[in-house]
């Protein structure tokens, strides 16, 4: 484990980004590039569960703690990515306190939560470590819950004063989206939303997260107090280096004869 969750709870701001490829080799390549955190996700990501366990041994030998977004909140999402040695999982879409306690549950052993036990799984060094691992999920596994629908805004102190949670992460593009001002992010509506997450946050003594669309913005959700920071993925970094070096390329053969 690399201490992300000890890490927010002593107030450091913590910089990640995502992984969608389904690519062992772009997890380790960012892995190495110097983020605190990295996110495979199985939401809107080219891979799936079967991807994971390699872009999981990829990222073991580099400084970034893997996260994990599953697809919804159900007890069995859960099991094999945990299993398999994420060191924390992010359900998107959570609407309300009941939805939130489900995805929480699932994260943790009895009797704090519903995870099944299973000793002979990765995370556990296949049997060798089970109990220190199971002595120490409470304090290690990062509980993070996507804060994107309308519903959810009316619960927030609720669902943010849930035991096992850590990270309230607001998702921009589907929140904007929600409230009728898709990628409005200076928008009055946003603004206050996103104020309103914050407040519930820090009242519940929780971090909030946030995905930048534009890394220029960090100053600005930094000051607002929150605390766990991702912008970019391997697919965005991948395409934007092709096409940059191609439109390179093209501004140079236009002299050719």
């Amino acid at each position: 484990m690399k201490n992300l969750k000890q890490r927010l709870k002593q107030g450091e701001t913590l910089n990640g980004c995502w992984l969608n490829l389904g690519s062992s080799v772009t997890a380790e390549i960012v892995g190495l590039s110097g983020f605190d955190w990295v996110l495979i996700d199985l939401e809107h990501g080219a891979g799936s569960e079967k991807d994971v366990l390699h872009q999981l041994q990829a990222l073991e030998h580099t400084p970034a703690a893997p996260l994990i977004r599953v697809e919804s909140y159900e007890r069995q999402r859960f099991h094999r990515v945990l299993d398999m040695g994420a060191e924390g999982v992010m359900c998107p879409r959570i609407n309300n306190v009941e939805e939130a306690k489900q995805a929480l549950s699932a994260m943790q052993y009895p009797p704090e939560g519903s995870r099944g036990v299973a000793k002979m799984v990765r995370a556990t060094n296949f049997g060798k470590d089970f109990d220190a691992y199971r002595s120490g999920a409470k304090d290690n596994i990062l509980g993070v819950l996507q804060i994107e629908t309308l519903e959810a805004l009316n619960h927030l102190d609720a669902i943010a004063a849930l035991a096992g949670l850590d990270v309230l992460f607001i998702g921009p593009a589907d929140l904007s989206m929600a409230l009728g001002i898709f990628g409005q992010l200076d928008h009055p509506t946003f603004k206050d939303a996103l104020k309103a997450i914050v407040n519930a946050a820090q009242k519940a003594k929780k971090a909030t997260g946030i995905l930048l669309f534009n890394p220029d913005d960090y100053a600005t959700y930094h000051e607002m107090g929150i605390r766990m920071i991702a912008c970019g993925a391997d697919a965005t970094f991948v395409a934007n280096g092709a096409r940059t070096m191609a439109e390179k390329l093209k501004s140079m053969r236009k002299g050719e004869k």
